[in-house]
Formats: structure tokens, C-alpha cells, sequence
């Protein structure tokens, strides 16, 4: 599908590729499908001429935009692999992963170098955090430059020629996920699984031609753009998401659980297909996307080692009155099988080849405990998040999706240690904006007393803490909350 990009790019030169929006909510185009291709095609020029060769590392620091996708597109047309930088990680935890995929260039754009150097003090407080950039590799700038940054990548491309594209396998990107300063681990995916599961959000989506699509990652922007579809870059601000998704009118949206409640909390509305991933949605979430307008709601479910996996839409998993998390039958190809302990297992052309520095496996260890429901999955929580409390093993993920009632934005049920390797079991539940707390409460009485012998020690209404790129809920942050929230066993707040 990245190769057919190229040339799609190119037959609708003058046609908007990438769009973004004013504070107004007003749509603009950030790119051009013939400006893209040009700045593809330069990338691609700039690092033949440094002499980067087929199977050479790319680490990638760069704003999600036209200019990211572009190299993205570059590195697809070396045979190189590019490895994501993720601000968010920490310096420490940056240099172990990158002295394990040791990059031949370090690609960043100004904000990125400006997090590593002068604005450290500055991003620190948004949790933001690089290395020195130089201390990774040679670094060249992607985009204009400031005062202080490396020399321009599109400087090396005046005297270049562009190569011609490289075909068959071979590795296409480098995503870090788990691990610790000592032992990263990182997900390698294959050019040739990367198009699968591109392909695969293609016949998920079904993008049409000429109709803008909203959403920011690398597996929308592709398969969209390969359909002819414009793609919007979706707004930071929840007001001014709202009055794009306005302006806009989307044929479909990605957006993340968080994104899609502070879209509605900010009064949005929606149109056509509706797609959420990346952390737990649940039945209510996506009952208010459709009730806010969209035509359909989608959970995906998906995993670093294989995008996606299973999808579900709103009225099945709203219908669903059985204990866990529905997400879906697996889509084509997705193989399912259980592991120890009931942890899930899965296989498909789209799964990652194999993690950096290990043998290839074709299956993945989701980490996830669940169980068959007539061809579908549903999910009965982390295998790590199991809460020990006398000689019972409990496992939240049966239970969380119950507490999700109307008024209800998330929930979590955490253990709390209470000596002897003994622990408590606290839900914490966020209420949605405005929600009168008395009535939250009434409403979660029943879910509560069905729990049985896993009902909770405690309840807690507070804001559920998140974290990671993708402000999934942190389970640790909130035991660490409650511990310090609710103090002697008994206590509710």
C-alpha cells in the first residue's frame, strides 16, 4: 500500500492530501498530495546522500503532520526501518532503547530539538523529556530550522539523485513498547505485515474517495490517502475538535477514548463511521458518540504487535450482558488461541515478525486473559492485574466494563496492599462532567452487590489518573490514589 501511495499521490497532485484547522474550527490544507509526494521524494534523496543503505536505522523525532509521513514514505522507498521516538519515555529509557537499534541519522524537527536542548525546562512540564539528540547519532532537521539545530536533511538532496524504490521484505519500523533502562524491548514490524494491516484498516474503514477522513496516526493517514481520501489532522483543543468535527463533517473518525470524551464534554457532534482503540472503550462511551450523531461507534482492539485485531460495533457490545469486555470477532486472517493462565495468543499476516534482538514467533502474547463467546473475544482482564485479597484471585477486567453506568466517565478496580502480601480492592470511579455524585452512586449500587465474592472493599469516586501516549488509565497511579485517598480499611469517599 505505501507503494501504490506514491503513485496515488502523484495522479492527484493538486488534490488536498493532509488538512488542518484554525482555532475557529475553519478547515485549511497542510499539504497538497503533489507537495507530499515532493516532500517524499526529497527525504528520500536527502538520505541516499548520506549514505544511508538498505536496512539502515532512521530514528524518527517528528510532530505527527505531512513532514512525519513523508519520511515515513522516504524510509519505505530505501528499504530502511525507521525507529519512533516517543518524548514521553524519558531520557534515561530513550538512550537504552536507541543503543539497541543504534540509528545511522537521527531525523527531528525543531520542537524536538528544542525539547532536548533549550526548551528542556519548558517540556519537562508537560512530561516531555529527550536526550541530547547528538548523542544518539549524527542529527539532521526535518522542516525549517531555529537557531541552535542540526543542519537541514533537505540541504543534503540538492545534488542528489533519487534512488529507485526498493522492493520485497525486510524490516519497516521499530515500535519500543515494555522493558526497563537494562532490557528494552521493541516490536519489529515487516514491510509486508505493515501492508497487511494497512490493508486491513482499509476493509475496515472503507475509506471512499474525496470525502475527508479524521485522524492522526500512521495506519489512518495511509490506507485513506491510498483510497483518495483526505485526511485532517484532528484538533488538540476539545472546543476546537468540536467545531471541526462541525466544519468538517467526517465520512470517518479515529480518535482515542480520551479524545472522544473531551469532544463530547465540549458539546461535539458526529458524522458517519466512528472508530476508537488505543485504551479500553466502553459500551457507554460509544453509545454517546452515536447518540451525539455518529452512524456507527467502533471499539477497536489492537496491540503494538498486531493493528488491529477485533472490532465491535456499539449495539452488539451494548447488547453483550455477560461478565468482561466484548471487542469483537477477530477480523480475516486473525488466528486466536489460549496460552497459560488463559492469557489470549494471536497470529495474522499483520502481527509484528518478531521483537528486536529475539527469533520471529508467530504468535503474539497479548498479555490479556480471555475467553471464546461464539467466535468472539472477550476480554477478562490483564493477566499482571490480578488482585490477590485472602486466598481469592480476582481479575478486574471481569467486572470493570458493570461499572461503566450512566453518569460513569471510567473505572478501575485496584488492590491496595495491606501487609502480608494481602491487598484491598477499591473501585475508582470518575464521573462524567457535571454528574451529580449521589446519583452515581445509587446507579453503581446494583453492578456492586452482582460482584459476589469480588465486590470491592471500598469505592472512590475520583478522576482516574492516565498515562502513555495514548492516556490509556493507570492502574498504579490509582492504587497510589487511593491508598492515600481513602487510608484505614473501611473508609468510602
Amino acid at each position: 500500500m505505501l507503494a501504490s501511495l506514491a503513485h496515488t499521490l502523484r495522479r492527484n497532485a493538486h488534490r488536498p492530501a493532509v488538512l488542518d484547522t484554525t482555532r475557529t474550527g475553519a478547515v485549511r490544507t497542510a499539504a497538497t498530495c503533489g507537495e507530499l509526494a515532493d516532500l517524499a521524494d526529497t527525504c528520500a534523496a536527502a538520505l541516499h546522500a548520506r549514505g544511508v543503505e538498505r536496512g539502515g536505522t532512521v530514528a524518527v523525532a517528528v510532530r505527527p503532520g505531512p513532514r512525519a509521513l513523508a519520511v515515513m514514505l522516504a524510509v519505505h522507498r530505501l528499504g530502511l526501518r525507521a525507529a519512533v521516538l516517543d518524548p514521553g519515555a524519558g531520557p534515561d529509557v530513550l538512550r537504552a532503547r536507541l543503543a539497541l537499534a543504534r540509528p545511522d541519522v537521527v531525523l527531528a524537527d525543531a520542537a524536538a530539538q528544542a525539547v532536548a536542548g533549550w526548551a528542556r525546562p519548558l517540556a519537562r512540564r508537560a512530561r516531555l523529556a529527550l536526550p541530547d539528540l547528538s548523542g544518539l547519532g549524527p542529527v539532521a532537521t526535518v522542516g525549517p530550522r531555529l537557531p541552535g539545530c542540526a543542519p537541514s536533511l533537505e540541504g543534503s538532496a540538492r545534488a542528489a539523485v533519487l534512488p529507485p524504490p526498493v522492493d520485497g521484505d525486510g524490516d519497516a519500523v521499530i515500535v519500543f513498547t515494555s522493558g526497563t533502562t537494562s532490557r528494552p524491548r521493541a516490536v519489529v514490524h515487516s514491510r509486508s505485515g505493515l501492508d497487511a494491516g494497512m490493508a486491513q484498516v482499509a476493509g475496515l474503514v472503507r475509506p471512499a474517495a474525496g470525502e475527508p477522513v479524521l485522524g492522526g496516526t500512521f495506519f489512518v493517514l495511509v490506507p485513506s490517502l491510498a483510497s483518495g481520501a483526505p485526511v485532517a489532522l484532528p484538533a488538540r483543543s476539545p472546543r476546537v475538535l468540536a467545531r471541526q468535527l462541525r466544519r468538517l463533517r467526517p465520512q470517518a473518525a479515529y480518535l482515542t477514548p480520551p479524545q472522544l470524551r473531551a469532544a463530547l464534554a465540549a458539546g461535539a457532534g458526529f458524522t458517519g463511521r466512528v472508530w476508537t482503540g488505543s485504551a479500553p472503550a466502553s459500551a457507554d462511551l460509544l453509545t454517546r458518540v452515536k447518540a451525539a450523531g455518529a452512524d456507527e461507534a467502533w471499539g477497536v482492539y489492537a496491540l503494538t504487535e498486531l493493528f488491529p485485531a477485533a472490532a465491535v460495533e456499539q449495539a452488539e457490545k451494548a447488547a453483550f450482558t455477560g461478565d468482561g469486555d466484548l471487542v469483537g470477532e477477530p477480523l480475516p486472517g486473525v488466528g486466536m488461541k489460549s496460552g497459560p493462565a488463559g492469557e489470549l495468543m494471536l497470529s495474522g499476516p499483520a502481527a509484528r515478525h518478531r521483537y528486536l534482538g529475539e527469533e520471529p514467533d508467530p504468535w503474539v502474547r497479548t498479555g490479556d486473559r480471555a475467553r471464546p463467546d461464539g467466535g468472539r473475544i472477550v476480554l477478562e482482564g490483564r493477566c499482571k492485574d490480578m488482585v490477590l485479597r485472602g486466598a481469592e484471585n480476582i481479575y478486574p477486567g471481569l467486572y470493570e466494563p458493570a461499572l461503566h453506568v450512566p453518569g460513569v466517565e471510567l473505572a478501575l478496580l485496584v488492590g491496595v496492599p495491606v501487609g502480608d502480601g494481602d491487598e484491598r480492592l477499591v473501585a475508582v470511579v470518575q464521573p462524567a462532567p457535571g454528574a451529580d455524585r449521589a446519583r452515581v452512586r445509587a446507579a453503581l449500587a446494583g453492578p456492586l452487590a452482582r460482584m459476589g465474592t469480588a465486590r470491592p472493599d471500598a469505592l472512590l469516586l475520583a478522576d482516574v489518573p492516565l498515562a502513555g501516549r495514548s492516556r490509556k488509565p493507570d492502574r498504579a497511579a490509582a492504587a497510589r490514589l487511593a491508598a492515600a485517598r481513602l487510608g484505614a480499611p473501611g473508609r468510602t469517599r
